[in-house]
C-alpha cells in the first residue's frame, strides 16, 4: 500500500511539472492509474463471482496446509486423504501438508512456511494477534459447549456458589475445557484471579471430584458425556451445574502473505462447495466427528472476542497482543 501511495504521489508531481505534455493524454493516464490503484486496494470482503479465466488460483503451483495439533505426516496421509482430495478439487490446486507444532503455527504463517491452517478458536485468536492472518471460513460445531459439573451430594447449586471453591479444568488455553468455563464464572460475577482456585489436568476422569480435591469439574459437553459412559455412572451422580452458549467455531486461516483477492477466491470456492467440503471434513477420525451436524460459514474475526476477553481476565493478554 505504501509503495502504491508513493507511486500515486509521483503521478501528481509529474502532472504539475510537465507542462509540455499533452494534457488530454496525461489526464487519461492519470485516471487509468487511479482505477488501478483502487482495484489494488480492494479488500478481502469482495466476494463477487469470479470468472474462471481470471482465477488467481490458476497461478498457484500449490498451497501448503497445516492442521493444529497434527505433527505427523503419516497421520495426515492416513486421516486427511479424503479432505485433501476434496480441497484440491474445489480449489483446483495441489495441497501439500506441512506438519508443524501448535506453538509454531503463528511463526510458520508469518514466515510463509504455510498458507492455510485449520485451527481452534483459542489458536486463532493468538495467531491473529501475532500475524494478522485472515480468517477464511469456519466450521460450525452445534454441540460445542463448555459445562461445569458437581457431585450429586454437593451443596453447590449455582456458579456463584463456587466462590472460594476449587474447580478442575483441562489444559490452560483450551477453548472448551478451560476458557469456556472461565467465561461462565466471569459472567456469574466471580473474579477469576481471586475468587476461585483452579486445578488443571490433561485427564478427563472424575478422580479429583471424587476424592475431594475439587468441588467442581469442567470440560466440553461431549467429554462430560463420554466420561459418564466410560465410568459407567448414573446420570444423577454428577449433576450438570451450568452449560455455556455455543463456543466459537474452528476456522481455516490464511497467511497474510497471500493476496486478499486470492483469499476471497478460496473462501468463495469453499462456501460454494460447502457440502462437498463438509463431507470430507466429517470423514476425519475420530468418528463420530466433532463436526457432526455442522456446516461451513464465512468466518468473522469478532466471533473470537470472547477468547480475547478471557485471556485478559486471567492476566494473559500478552497472548493476544
Amino acid at each position: 500500500m505504501y509503495s502504491k501511495i508513493k507511486q500515486l504521489t509521483s503521478i501528481f508531481s509529474i502532472y504539475n511539472l510537465s507542462k509540455q505534455i499533452n494534457k488530454t493524454m496525461l489526464r487519461r493516464y492519470f485516471i487509468g492509474y487511479i482505477l488501478l490503484f483502487v482495484a489494488g486496494c480492494t479488500t478481502v470482503t469482495n466476494n463477487q463471482p469470479r470468472n474462471s479465466n481470471n482465477s488467481l488460483l490458476k497461478d498457484q503451483e500449490k498451497l501448503r496446509f497445516a492442521v493444529s495439533g497434527i505433527q505427523s505426516l503419516a497421520n495426515w496421509q492416513r486421516d486427511y486423504a479424503p479432505f485433501r482430495i476434496a480441497l484440491e478439487e474445489v480449489l483446483e490446486t495441489k495441497i501439500e501438508f506441512v506438519p508443524i507444532d501448535s506453538l509454531m503455527e503463528a511463526t510458520a504463517l508469518q514466515l510463509a512456511l504455510v498458507d492455510i491452517v485449520l485451527a481452534g478458536p483459542s489458536e486463532y485468536a493468538i495467531i491473529k494477534a501475532r500475524t494478522n492472518a485472515m480468517p477464511i471460513v469456519a466450521v460450525t460445531r452445534p454441540t460445542y459447549r463448555a459445562v461445569i459439573v458437581v457431585r450429586k451430594d454437593s451443596e453447590i447449586k449455582s456458579l456463584a456458589d463456587l466462590k472460594d471453591k476449587t474447580i478442575e479444568l483441562g489444559k490452560i488455553g483450551s477453548t472448551g475445557s478451560y476458557l469456556g468455563q472461565i467465561k461462565m464464572l466471569m459472567d456469574a460475577g466471580l473474579n477469576i484471579q481471586s475468587d476461585v482456585n483452579i486445578l488443571n489436568s490433561k485427564e478427563y476422569d472424575f478422580k479429583a471430584l471424587n476424592n475431594g480435591e475439587a468441588d467442581a469439574w469442567g470440560r466440553t459437553s461431549h467429554r462430560y458425556e463420554k466420561t459418564m459412559q466410560k465410568e459407567s455412572v448414573d446420570q444423577n451422580d454428577y449433576l450438570l451445574l451450568a452449560e455455556s452458549p455455543r463456543l466459537p467455531n474452528d476456522v481455516f486461516i490464511a497467511s497474510s502473505k497471500l493476496e486478499p483477492m486470492l483469499v476471497a477466491e478460496i473462501r468463495e470456492r469453499m462456501l460454494k462447495n460447502k457440502e462437498k467440503m463438509l463431507q470430507a471434513i466429517l470423514s476425519i477420525p475420530p468418528l463420530p466427528s466433532k463436526y457432526e451436524g455442522g456446516t461451513l460459514v464465512a468466518a468473522e474475526d469478532s466471533d473470537y472476542d470472547m477468547i480475547r476477553e478471557v485471556y485478559k481476565a486471567i492476566g494473559e493478554e500478552n497472548f493476544i497482543k
